[in-house]
């Protein structure tokens, strides 16, 4: 059973997390905060011991075991003009990568667009989602899914899963993780409208396929070329051959 007194001590957000929603069981948690309207403040987190209708990106199941895992949901809504949806993506994996490591010392990486890595296996995936009125955005949702106390994964994965737990061969608390990751997504955010650049620089920083030969599925074609970079908006650059192409989303094949 999920602590709240105990991941309230830790938290020192402003906003995310203070609106915080837990239960034991729901479809899904960004379908939950995608559905409603405005009763949601700004920040609001909904932890849910299992999603019964979870998804990753591009509508793949996410498969959780029930009160081992952090599977949640986080709504911004506010001053959204001053981001960059791509950006709040990456600035997503990024907060989990820095609390794994920060909270546990385990190295990790990331692969692009948002999964974290730790030994070449999958702890961590986002999902981000959101609607708008017009030309301007009115919410995003970004849903995190974490491996944190599970070690049994059955089915057939395109990359091998891995927990906390498993990597460290003893059971992690969740509170604090969850904490550690809302506090660190907001200094991030904090960071990004201000103008600061530093998310790109940090993401790069742990993204080590970039200068590598790759394969990436893209839809239904499968390309391969040299990870050249990421650009300003956080779209991969594929060197193939002598020119270069813009990714925006795909699945890169790992090593």
């Amino acid at each position: 059973m999920f602590n709240i007194e105990n991941f309230d001590i830790k938290l020192e957000t402003e906003n995310l997390g203070r609106n915080f929603i837990y239960t034991e069981e729901i479809s899904s948690t960004n379908s939950y905060l995608m559905k409603s309207n405005d009763e949601f403040l700004h920040g609001t987190t909904i932890l849910s011991e299992f999603q019964n209708q979870g998804k990753g990106r591009i509508n793949r199941p996410w498969f959780s075991e029930k009160g081992q895992n952090l599977t949640f949901s986080v709504l911004l809504k506010n001053d959204l003009e001053k981001y960059n949806p791509n950006h709040i993506s990456l600035a997503a994996s990024l907060a989990v990568s820095n609390s794994i490591e920060n909270l546990f010392q385990l190295k990790t990486e990331l692969k692009w667009p948002n999964d974290v890595l730790v030994n070449s296996k999958k702890v961590s995936g986002i999902l981000l989602e959101s609607t708008s009125m017009g030309s301007s955005l009115e919410k995003i949702i970004i849903g995190f899914g974490v491996n944190v106390n599970q070690t049994k994964f059955i089915g057939e994965f395109k990359i091998r899963p891995t927990s906390i737990k498993f990597e460290l061969r003893k059971e992690v608390t969740r509170e604090r993780l969850l904490s550690e990751i809302l506090n660190t997504f907001e200094e991030i955010l904090n960071e990004m409208s201000k103008g600061s650049k530093k998310l790109l620089d940090d993401w790069r920083e742990k993204c080590r396929m970039i200068g590598e030969h790759i394969m990436i599925n893209v839809g239904d074609e499968k390309k391969s070329g040299i990870f050249y970079d990421i650009d300003a908006n956080g779209l991969m650059i594929l060197k193939v051959g002598e020119d270069f192409e813009k990714i925006k989303n795909g699945d890169v094949l790992v090593r």
